[in-house]
């Protein structure tokens, strides 16, 4: 029995994301190199951002109180206490 494909992780996805990215600024590629490039950094982009909203979900349900209400509070990565 054949193993199903992992797919990649976020991290692993952004990266193939930058690399492309820098591909398709520096490099000169035939048309039909620069699509296929391009079709990939697309779906990689909306894979990555399906993970972002589906961690900000968890999140979400990692901040209710303890009466149930979700209590929201602003993210803000440059606080530290």
């Amino acid at each position: 029995m054949a193993k199903a494909k992992k797919e990649p992780g976020f991290e692993e996805s952004l990266q193939r994301l930058e690399e492309i990215v820098e591909r398709l600024e520096d490099d000169e590629l035939e048309l039909e190199q620069s699509l296929a490039l391009f079709e990939e950094g697309v779906k990689l982009a909306a894979a990555c951002d399906q993970r972002l909203d589906e961690a900000e979900k968890k999140v979400a349900l990692l901040l209710k109180n303890n009466e149930g209400a979700l209590v929201e509070t602003p993210f803000d990565g440059d606080d530290e206490e």
